[in-house]
Order: structure tokens, then C-alpha cells, then sequence
């Protein structure tokens, strides 16, 4: 069972949803966000862009990242995500496509359940004004502020933890999907932030060591994004099996992240 991921392509700085390809490798595609923005200027593009990809791949899992509501709200970026969904269910030239917004998916014919939320960061109290200042989140998404993005926080890790709690299937195992980071651990991040007092680092990355989805050991792999920085290694949890964390992010097309690749699948069995 294979899943092929990739996040952050930012098809929207240059525009280029018409030119970028990826060439399937797995029968299911998961996009962790900031694939595009939804503003109307480039709403079309995207949508088409998404619909080449129904055509290529039998599902697509679509994690929201905080750019796809630039130029517009976030209840409007998920209104278009979720009718994107419903016209892959009565079109049988689309694969499926699923909003993975706080979504659980069993892959078919398989003991893997998908997990799947945007994961927002949590900002603590000390850290509020630099993010809102320094971070595009709260200029570029309409109606957006830093306590609306902690309460998403709150509700996507309760979700998560939940939904973990709830997997009593014996041999089950979960794959976490989610834009944001669940982790802050050095080697998901870009070497040059270490050992440094950054105040927005919080607005990428929540370390959520100690939390039911991040230590059960029913959950073996966590997707994510964001972070422009790529990486791949196992978290020990003592006797537990490990946590497999893992990147695909391209990044902007004039600043790309080390080790991209379009073509990167992770295997589930």
C-alpha cells in the first residue's frame, strides 16, 4: 500500500497550475497544503489544476494549508474544497477527492486508517504580537486573527487525539495527514533557526510530545508541511514502535527546499 505526498508547491508565486505535473507513482495522492490560493483571481487554475490530478490519481487526500485562504476567508477556501468533493462523487471520469478537514479514511482493502487536519500551531501568549505582525496569515486570509488560529488548534489536536483514542481494531495502524508541524524536534527543522530566540518559529511548528495521537503506537507515520525544510527519521518511544515523521515540501519555485521530489511515496504496509 502506497501513498505519494507532496505539500507546498505554491503554484500561486509564479502562477504555474497549468505547467506543474506530477507524475503518479502510487495510486493515492496526498497534498498537505499550500498547493495554491483560492483568491477569485485564482480560483479556476487551482480547481483545474486539482481536477488533472482526479485524473491520474484514484484518490487524492487534500490537507488545507494557510495559504489557500489567502485573498479570501477560510470558510470560503473549505466551501470549495468540499464542492470540489462532492463533483468527484458524481463524476466517474475524477478519481475521489477528499477534504481531508479533520477526516478519518480507511484506505480500501488495507489496515491503514488515514488521519487528516491542518494541525494550526499553537501561538502562546508571549509570542501573539510578533506572529500576527510578521506572518502573512493575518494580512493575507480575510477575517483572520491568532485567537481564531489557536481555537483551530485546539479543535484539530482534540479531534486527533480522539479520533486515536477511538482505533480499537486490532493490527489497525493510522497515518497522520496535517499542513502544520506536530513536532519540534531538531531534525525537522532548517538548521539555520536553531539555537536562536525566534518568535514566530510557534506560527510553524507545536510539539506535541506527550499527546495521545503523537504517542499511541497504533500511529506510524505523520505527513506534514509548511516548514519548507525536508526531512525523514523515526521518533523512539521507548518500547513502543516509532514514529516515522516525514516531508515532501517543494517550497516557492525561486527558493525550493533540499531533497524535493515530486515523485516521493511513502510505503504503508
Amino acid at each position: 500500500m502506497a501513498l505519494q505526498i507532496v505539500s507546498d508547491l505554491h503554484l500561486e508565486s509564479p502562477k504555474a497550475y497549468d505547467v506543474f505535473e506530477i507524475v503518479p507513482k502510487a495510486p493515492y495522492l496526498a497534498l498537505l497544503g499550500d498547493i495554491g490560493t483560492f483568491s477569485d483571481s485564482h480560483k479556476n487554475d487551482f480547481l483545474s489544476f486539482l481536477r488533472r490530478q482526479l485524473q491520474n490519481f484514484r484518490i487524492v487526500f487534500f490537507v488545507a494549508g494557510n495559504h489557500e485562504s489567502y485573498g479570501t476567508t477560510w470558510p470560503k477556501a473549505q466551501a470549495i474544497l468540499y464542492e470540489l468533493e462532492q463533483e468527484s462523487l458524481s463524476n466517474d471520469s475524477l478519481g475521489e477527492f477528499v477534504f481531508m478537514n479533520r477526516r478519518a479514511y480507511k484506505l480500501p482493502d488495507s489496515d491503514v486508517t488515514l488521519l487528516g487536519c491542518s494541525l494550526f500551531s499553537f501561538v502562546p501568549s508571549e509570542s501573539a504580537m510578533a506572529v500576527a505582525m510578521r506572518m502573512n496569515d493575518f494580512y493575507s486570509t480575510h477575517d483572520w486573527d491568532v485567537a481564531q488560529h489557536n481555537a483551530a488548534h485546539a479543535q484539530d489536536l482534540e479531534w486527533l487525539n480522539d479520533q486515536v483514542a477511538s482505533e480499537t481494531t486490532a493490527n489497525n495502524t493510522i497515518m497522520i495527514l496535517t499542513h502544520w508541524s506536530p513536532t519540534t524536534d531538531p531534525r525537522s527543522l532548517d538548521p539555520k533557526h536553531l539555537g536562536k530566540d525566534n518568535p514566530i518559529g510557534c506560527a510553524f511548528s507545536t510539539d506535541l510530545s506527550g499527546q495521545k495521537c503523537f504517542e499511541s503506537e497504533k500511529v506510524r507515520v505523520w505527513a506534514f508541511g509548511h516548514t519548507h525544510y525536508n526531512c525523514n527519521f523515526e521518533i523512539e518511544r521507548g518500547e513502543r514502535a516509532p514514529l516515522k515523521v516525514i516531508t515532501n515540501q517543494r517550497g516557492y519555485y525561486f527558493s525550493q527546499a533540499a531533497g524535493f521530489d515530486e515523485e516521493k511515496v511513502v510505503d504503508l504496509t
